[in-house]
């Protein structure tokens, strides 16, 4: 495994680039501030467009590393930022890596999570050399849990209870996935 960072990456339909901190007032208005999209995230809505702001800031600075896999997603057509992925926890031993992905609910049910995340698979197993990639997801999210059976992680295990939702102070069990190298190339 070779770490080469966050490259720009292209798709039919999107734009996969590295974060700016001028990218902070479009992220706050379609999606880092609602609770629907953040519902099953780790984070709560951004209440402020500051918060964003420095989050963005930090995001950008972290792009220059060669270990970050850090995206905005950005239409191409209309040149909008709709959403972000990233690889997260890589271990360049183990050459794994998680994913972690949302994305404004105005462009939902789309394809176009599963088109971003198809394209950074491709570039993490194909160019940067990762073995495997794995994804987890709240069991109720049936949305995220169709784009990462799309791009063809397989169910490996279910966590019983395992996060409290942030806004609504419930369990919910976590759906493990994951998708090796061989497989992917494989498809």
């Amino acid at each position: 495994m070779e770490h080469k960072g966050t490259k720009i990456l292209t798709t039919a339909r999107l734009l996969l680039r590295p974060w700016r901190e001028a990218d902070a007032e479009e992220a706050f208005q379609n999606w880092m501030n609602d609770a629907d999209v953040t519902r099953y995230l780790t984070w709560t809505p951004h209440g402020d467009i500051s918060v964003t702001r420095a989050l963005l800031k930090l995001w950008e600075e972290e792009s220059a590393r060669p270990d970050t896999y850090h995206w905005a997603i950005v239409l191409r057509e209309g040149n909008e930022l709709i959403g972000d992925i990233s690889i997260m926890h890589t271990d360049a031993y183990q050459e794994t890596g998680s994913v972690g992905y949302c994305m404004g609910k105005a462009f939902w049910g789309r394809g176009l999570m599963t088109e971003a995340f198809r394209e950074v698979l491709r570039y993490c197993f194909e160019e940067v050399g990762f073995a495997r990639i794995s994804g987890s997801h709240a069991a109720e999210n049936i949305g995220s849990g169709r784009v990462m059976e799309k791009c063809g992680l397989q169910i490996e295990g279910v966590r019983r209870q395992d996060f409290r939702l942030l806004l609504e102070d419930r369990r919910v069990d976590i759906v493990d996935r994951g998708i090796l190298k061989a497989e992917f190339l494989s498809q």
